[in-house]
């Protein structure tokens, strides 16, 4: 995790955000990385980085939501970093291919969002999930393939997202402006 912590500090440092709400999230992250040296493990019960992959077909016309089983939502697919992962996109990519049984995935490397959320999660303990989120797009005709990480698995159309999705709103129009 040592050369995660590494790699997550170096990237955010470089990363210039599109708004300064975005660029306030990046200054928080920054100083929770500088006093954390376990930011990135999920063992972090102050709270810990995560990695998440918003994943766009081909055309970047549908995203791809999991219905997640503890949170009870439609969410961006993504998760907590592993030991193994050398990057937070590395993380991301891993995330997406593990949710989505899709190959061929093409992660772009530089973060495309930041938020911050409380969550109880794996440590049964009220904690902070400090997400960074990545762009990743499909190969032309994939078809995902639902994980036991999730109750559901599905494409959206873009500009029809299911219900109670509003908090997606800014992410996935910051991923289309990208793509």
């Amino acid at each position: 995790m040592v050369s995660l912590h590494a790699s997550a500090l170096s990237s955010l440092e470089s990363w210039q955000p599109p708004t300064a709400a975005q660029e306030s999230l990046r200054q928080a992250y920054l100083g929770f990385l500088v006093a954390r040296a376990d930011a990135c493990a999920r063992e972090c019960a102050a709270g810990h980085l995560t990695a998440s992959a918003v994943v766009l077909d081909d055309t970047g016309e549908r995203v791809l939501l999991t219905l997640h089983p503890r949170v009870g939502r439609w969410l961006q697919l993504g998760g907590h970093c592993e030991p193994g992962d050398e990057s937070l996109a590395a993380a991301a990519l891993r995330e997406a291919r593990e949710e989505s049984g899709m190959s061929g995935l093409r992660i772009d490397p530089e973060p495309l969002h930041l938020e911050v959320h409380p969550i109880t999660c794996s440590l049964g303990v009220p904690t902070r999930h400090f997400d960074v989120r990545f762009l990743v797009r499909a190969p032309r005709g994939a078809q995902a393939v639902r994980s036991a990480e999730s109750d559901d698995l599905r494409w959206w159309p873009a500009t029809a997202l299911p219900p109670d999705t509003e908090d997606l709103t800014e992410l996935l129009a910051t991923a289309l402006d990208r793509a």
